[in-house]
């Protein structure tokens, strides 16, 4: 992603903490993403994002704007340095005696550094995404009406209790992580985490190969002369940009990927039956514009994530880190 040879772990500490920090500045409109792309048509619940943020602030506190905000800032991390590390194994393996990659190798590298970021991220998702759209199916349900559990069988009370209890509350109640996690281990096993690993390889696999060409050509358009580096704004320009343009290209798919990925439903909100299901649903009952929901909030997100990662390769807090600190052992 940098210009310069930096090495690896000033690479994942780089990575880490842009992660963590954007995650923490942006996670709000993430969850507006989450809560639009499950709405259904004629079930709204929230008009725009700025309706949902306004919504979640009043029923379920300023902090309900950041439920599920510590599994993303737990596996961020290790996710970004996965990510990374990959992109750079691939480039290195298919460069030429040194030479830089064409644009379709640059893809290849993307392509396999997504497959390989979603052992990590596709469990973040899963677990992220039932405490991100808990308070819209609270809000979802204005009548009792008793939701059968979602493919966890019927002794899982755990998940049910919070979310389909069919009460209309006004804040769902507190379920965590490790409690979400420990249930569908217990009922499911491991692919129970790994729901929607399909979804998850379409959306990520498609963004890299977009991003990490798109970042390297815009970024290589700033550099005074082939030697030289971009200045600090056009590096950081070219990650908002490149990440902004990926996120909507492959929004259809996170849509796509976050209906699979809610077990949880609202009344009569119904489910899908793998990938292919899921669209045709989606296509039959709402249309091709639903595949563009949320995709403003997504590219919100998702450019101040890449801008502020260039913002710490251009300012080298890795490599400060591993010099001033017993971890420069590591380099």
């Amino acid at each position: 992603m940098s210009q310069q040879q930096i090495s690896l772990p000033a690479k994942l500490i780089n990575g880490g903490i842009a992660g963590i920090v954007g995650v923490t500045c942006v996670f709000p409109i993430d969850l507006a993403k989450t809560r639009l792309q499950n709405q259904r048509a004629g079930q709204l619940v929230y008009k725009n994002m700025l309706d949902c943020l306004v919504k979640t602030v009043r029923t379920e506190g300023y902090f309900g704007m950041y439920r599920g905000a510590a599994v993303n800032l737990t596996l961020v991390t290790p996710e970004k340095a996965i990510k990374l590390a990959a992109n750079d194994f691939f480039r290195q393996h298919l460069a030429n005696n040194g030479k830089g990659l064409n644009v379709f190798k640059e893809m290849l590298a993307g392509c396999g550094a997504g497959m390989c970021q979603v052992v990590v991220t596709t469990p973040m998702e899963m677990l992220k995404i039932q405490l991100q759209d808990a308070g819209r199916v609270s809000a979802q349900q204005q009548k009792p009406v008793m939701m059968a559990p979602t493919k966890l069988g019927t002794t899982n009370t755990l998940l049910t209790r919070s979310y389909n209890s069919g009460t209309a509350v006004a804040a769902p109640r507190a379920v965590s992580a490790t409690q979400i996690a420990k249930e569908l281990l217990r009922t499911q096993g491991i692919q129970g985490l790994y729901r929607g690993l399909g979804a998850t390889l379409m959306r990520d696999v498609p963004f890299s190969i977009v991003y990490f060409p798109l970042f390297a050509n815009l970024n290589r358009l700033g550099k005074p002369n082939a030697d030289g580096s971009s200045p600090f704004y056009w590096a950081f320009l070219s990650g908002c940009a490149a990440g902004s343009f990926a996120a909507v290209a492959v929004n259809p798919c996170d849509v796509v990927k976050t209906r699979l990925q809610s077990l949880n439903k609202g009344a009569s909100e119904e489910s899908y039956n793998g990938v292919m299901d899921c669209i045709s649903k989606i296509l039959r009952k709402e249309g091709p514009s639903a595949f563009l929901k949320g995709a403003g909030c997504r590219a919100l997100v998702i450019a101040p994530l890449f801008g502020i990662a260039q913002v710490m390769y251009f300012v080298g807090v890795g490599e400060y880190i591993l010099d001033n600190s017993p971890l420069r052992l590591l380099d």
